[in-house]
């Protein structure tokens, strides 16, 4: 006689197949395309994708935030990290971050169905004081920031409690921010919480090195001075680049060369610069290096590179 009990795997596979339903029938009313990536006015922080086709690479800054797919799957890359993530896995990253993402499915019979939501340091801390406490991380885990992680049933009915409010935005001052908390609850006590305290603490380096990054965003074509950003973290210029590199996954000159071939990239495609003036716009002092960097980022010259994005019909993307 056969048993028809189910494991607790599969009777959550089966609890969150209703919810991921619900979630892709609100995001192909609400997402958008790729050229103009919505974020809710109801709920500030929330981010919405609808994609009907692969585009290629998409470089973009990757803001403290937890990404989900709900339909289709994405690789995003930080340096020498990839990774993949997809219905069962979520993204996420307490570190602003310089990718390069590509969508892997999507058609316009199944778009690729995405939402974000920005995540708030400061509510991460305040949970770990509150006696949060993250799992430890698993034998042989890195120390890099960003990570992926299962999706369970309850995130994804946080999620889609947070999409109904949409429909209901006269509730949305009030219940979006018990939502949120909620959704950043799950993440703390997840697979990649033990990530989200290393940045979130403030007596931690990942803290530390947090802050150098948002000078070097600010600054960064401005000439580098790793002395500069140490200081800012409160270490020496030798254990500062090592922290750094292990969270981040590039060395402060590789972060701060993808910030600049990245804002140069949007002021061709966005402003109609050309390639010189964007190149010394973001700090480049020569037209050639900033060409041959340009090309082995993009996999093109420039110009050709912006030809082939306006071919397509690209503007000015971020990427959840």
């Amino acid at each position: 006689m056969s048993s028809t009990a189910q494991s607790p795997e599969a009777r959550e596979d089966f609890s969150a197949e209703p919810v991921r339903q619900r979630l892709a029938a609100r995001l192909m009313r609400h997402g958008t395309g790729l050229q103009a990536l919505a974020e809710s006015a109801a709920i500030p922080g929330l981010m919405m994708m609808r994609l009907h086709g692969c585009e290629g690479m998409v470089c973009a800054i990757y803001e403290p935030l937890v990404a989900l797919v709900v339909q289709g799957s994405k690789r995003v890359s930080f340096g020498d990290e990839t990774y993949r993530y997809d219905p069962q896995r979520y993204f996420v990253t307490p570190l602003e971050l310089p990718g390069r993402s590509v969508v892997l499915e999507a058609t316009p019979e199944r778009p690729f169905l995405s939402l974000a939501l920005r995540l708030d340091l400061r509510e991460i801390a305040t949970l770990v004081l509150e006696g949060v406490a993250p799992p430890p991380p698993a034998p042989g885990a890195g120390r890099r920031a960003m990570a992926t992680g299962a999706v369970d049933a309850p995130l994804l009915d946080a999620f889609d409690r947070l999409l109904a409010l949409l429909d209901q935005p006269q509730h949305a001052p009030v219940l979006a921010p018990l939502i949120r908390r909620e959704i950043t609850y799950r993440l703390l006590t997840g697979e990649a919480g033990w990530r989200l305290r290393q940045i979130a603490a403030v007596d931690s380096q990942g803290h530390q090195v947090s802050r150098a990054i948002s000078l070097l965003r600010a600054r960064f074509a401005e000439p580098l001075r790793v002395e500069d950003l140490a200081r800012e973290a409160l270490m020496s210029a030798s254990s500062f680049h090592h922290h750094f590199k292990a969270l981040t996954g590039m060395s402060p000159l590789q972060f701060q060369k993808q910030l600049r071939l990245g804002e140069a990239r949007r002021l061709m495609l966005v402003e109609d610069l050309d390639a010189s003036t964007a190149a010394y716009r973001v700090g480049y002092e020569s037209a050639s290096q900033f060409s041959r960097e340009y090309a082995r980022q993009f996999g093109a010259p420039p110009m050709r590179d912006i030809a082939a994005l306006r071919l397509r019909g690209e503007g000015a993307v971020a990427a959840p």
